[in-house]
């Protein structure tokens, strides 16, 4: 097998191909407005308990615990499947408000998210 040898030009090209692609995808990323929260399932409580966000955002719940949850908004805007240990769930806020939730495997696991 024979090694090739890359030319100080091309090997240049290439360096700035790929930090164009490192710059476009920052630009990308802090273009997102607020990004998404992580509001993670532990020890049968979510934490935080009370989130606030702004209108547009997504809040993301990951279950750490080592039983099933749930999500599921008193007022039925959104609710999850069952969360086995590791998997998500995330629901984008609209408009601003209060939105309560619980886990309804676990009635006493409730929190509430606030959009501004």
């Amino acid at each position: 097998m024979r090694l090739r040898l890359v030319s100080l030009p091309s090997l240049f090209v290439l360096l700035l191909g790929a930090m164009a692609a490192v710059v476009s995808y920052a630009t990308l990323a802090a273009a997102t407005p607020e990004g998404s929260t992580i509001v993670m399932s532990k020890d049968f409580m979510f934490a935080p308990t009370s989130l606030t966000v702004a209108a547009g955002s997504t809040v993301t719940w990951t279950n750490r615990d080592d039983e099933p949850h749930t999500v599921v908004s008193d007022s039925g805007l959104f609710h999850s499947a069952a969360l086995d240990t590791n998997e998500s769930f995330s629901f984008r806020f609209e408009k601003p408000g209060t939105y309560r939730y619980m886990c309804t495997i676990h009635p006493r696991m409730v929190g509430t998210i606030v959009v501004r």
